[in-house]
């Protein structure tokens, strides 16, 4: 089990007890009766699913925003008059009856924001009509740092809602880090892809440049051409727009890449491109198939003396597309590729060959890491198995560049 679905199945069981708490209200004066099941599993129900609902709007972070679209149903979920979350410096959303307490609610946290305590307090209201006589706070933490609180208010005083209340405010915490979880694999992967980026070899780069110089005298318009080709390939490896990319995006940037080495190359390297049309709208990583075919491209035609083949092919695998990237190469040992995916064998041995397969772990899980079948001359087959759909993985519209 990942670090975060174990904070999730954790952050699930408090809210049982607010299950229990919203039990005790409803059968102590029920509205009806329930034809699912009996009152505590028709309570248990009720409060996962309006925790389920006020979820999606904490992982984006404690905002004006989110706290105002998740507030009403965590006042749903206490059964309070009324319910306000705050930062450490002002009231972010307000729930429900008596809006007029939240000018004093900042003064009220004082000792809570510096010492992370919950407290509780009457509201010393003035307004004879109004239910809302007394309060408790309860701190919002991440990662250790007080970010708020959640103050929920009722007619009275009472100690099952103060234990609630308690349990709901670390549920949110937990949604929050959670949040913080998403911004920072976020940045993991940004991470990573400048690795990639940064793995592009100058060498590639200033061999291309040489090459296309080559024909500028000889064959203007195949020096027009590839330039061309080298331009849209740099534009596409150095794009800032979204993670994810589709299969089609991503195999016309590898064909630019083998037009140039080609350029260079001539006879000496064949390339054989198998691919089904109805895969290619399939999203996977930004960056992931372009590394594996300048690995096959490096290790193709290592020490080669005669031509060097390699074959790339996507096909439809049922509820996968499967990609496989061969090359007849020099190959290498199975503890040295070993030592490769696990980092250990420095950047210069497998052009992101531990990079990409992390982040394909990452995204689709660890049944779509890398298959790599090798032997010492044997040359090397790559497999990549991608879900045709997997929830949250979708490829941005393509970047635009400004005129």
């Amino acid at each position: 089990m990942t670090g975060t679905a174990a904070a999730v199945l954790l952050a699930l069981c408090p809210l049982l007890l607010v299950g229990g708490f919203l039990l005790g209200r409803r059968t102590a004066h029920p509205a009806g009766r329930s034809d699912v099941g009996s009152p505590v599993e028709h309570a248990t129900f009720e409060t996962l699913h309006t925790a389920s609902l006020a979820a999606p709007p904490l992982r984006a972070g404690l905002t004006e925003d989110t706290a105002r679209k998740s507030a009403r149903r965590l006042r749903s979920l206490l059964g309070t008059d009324a319910l306000c979350l705050t930062n450490r410096s002002t009231v972010l959303a307000w729930d429900g009856t008596g809006e007029h307490h939240s000018k004093q609610v900042m003064e009220r946290l004082s000792g809570l924001l510096s010492t992370g305590r919950g407290a509780a307090f009457d509201c010393g209201c003035d307004w004879v009509d109004c239910p809302l006589r007394w309060a408790v706070a309860a701190p919002i933490v991440v990662d250790q740092r007080v970010l708020g609180a959640l103050i929920a208010y009722a007619p009275r005083d009472s100690a099952v809602l103060a234990r609630a209340a308690d349990e709901v405010a670390r549920w949110v915490s937990v949604q929050l880090e959670l949040a913080e979880l998403d911004r920072s694999r976020t940045r993991v992967i940004e991470a990573e892809i400048k690795a990639l980026r940064a793995q592009i070899s100058p060498h590639f780069i200033f061999n291309s440049l040489a090459a296309i110089a080559s024909f500028v005298r000889t064959d203007p318009e195949r020096a027009r051409e590839l330039l061309l080709e080298f331009a849209d390939f740099t534009r596409y490896s150095f794009r800032r727009h979204g993670e994810f990319t589709t299969l089609a995006d991503e195999l016309h940037s590898i064909d630019q890449y083998l037009a140039l080495v080609r350029a260079r190359f001539g006879e000496r390297l064949a390339v054989t491109l198998q691919i089904a049309p109805e895969v290619l709208p399939v999203s996977l990583p930004f960056l992931c198939l372009q590394p594996l075919v300048e690995n096959a491209v490096k290790h193709g035609l290592e020490g080669a003396v005669t031509r060097s083949r390699i074959t790339i092919s996507a096909q439809d695998a049922g509820a996968e597309a499967e990609v496989v990237i061969e090359d007849d190469g020099v190959g290498m040992e199975p503890e040295v590729l070993r030592r490769i995916l696990r980092g250990d064998a420095g950047p210069s041995a497998g052009i992101g060959l531990s990079n990409v397969d992390e982040r394909l772990r990452q995204v689709f899980g660890d049944d779509c890491g890398l298959v790599i079948e090798t032997g010492v001359g044997a040359g090397m087959k790559i497999t990549v198995r991608i879900p045709k759909y997997r929830a949250g993985v979708h490829s941005s519209p393509p970047e635009h560049d400004p005129a």
